[in-house]
């Protein structure tokens, strides 16, 4: 069992992990906004209890252990924001604040029951994949829209973040995941993207708003 304040690090060290699945300790403070001397700590106690190989002045890696227990950290977050938007009819623009404290909950009967209710499902309400009860989390091939040419037609599966004021500017343009849009325009100067969607409806998108919806 681990403190909140540990969870909190460990979940940091999955979201941050890059393919080499290496973690600078600098981007682990901006990610949680503390100091410097209290990330050093906590990674040498991590160390000690084997979730991480830590050198002095190196990037730090998860080992298999951190890795599942960090993963099962997520699980619980990403379970809990899909059981509040699919059966307590919550907006995925709300969630993340609620799951934040609920997946500190050390129950995982509760989390287990969750996830049969829902009917298991593999993503949660951001399109982000829900790891297994055992830590395994299953690979997903998106591209960014603005990766997207003229004429081609894709379909939103995901976002990159999940922040209230990002959500709620795609609810007010009725864009959700599921929904097929087609490139219309991309402007050369500055990337941005006209798409058409739904019943012919047309909207023109930021390079750095289609740079955050992934899409198959």
């Amino acid at each position: 069992m681990y403190s909140v304040a540990e969870e909190n690090y460990l979940k940091s060290l999955f979201n941050l992990a890059n393919e080499d699945d290496l973690i600078h300790l600098k981007h682990i403070g901006e990610w949680l906004d503390v100091k410097m001397s209290s990330v050093t700590n906590m990674m040498k106690r991590f160390a000690d209890k084997g979730l991480v190989h830590y050198e002095n002045y190196k990037p730090v890696r998860l080992t298999d252990r951190g890795k599942r227990e960090a993963a099962l950290i997520v699980r619980k977050h990403r379970l809990t924001e899909m059981y509040l938007v699919e059966k307590m009819g919550f907006g995925w623009e709300k969630v993340h604040t609620i799951a934040e404290q609920i997946e500190h909950i050390h129950a995982p009967d509760l989390f287990d029951k969750m996830d049969e209710i829902l009917g298991f499902p593999t993503v949660d309400p951001h399109g982000s994949p829900i790891p297994d009860k055992d830590g395994n989390i299953m690979e997903v091939q998106h591209k960014s829209l603005s990766e997207c040419e003229i004429g081609e037609k894709a379909t939103l599966m995901a976002v990159r973040q999940s922040s209230s004021d990002f959500l709620n500017y795609l609810n007010v343009r009725k864009l959700y995941l599921g929904q097929t849009v087609e490139v219309k325009e991309i402007e050369p100067f500055d990337g941005s993207m006209k798409i058409i969607y739904g019943t012919d409806q047309t909207e023109i998108l930021s390079k750095k708003v289609c740079d955050m919806l992934l899409v198959r």
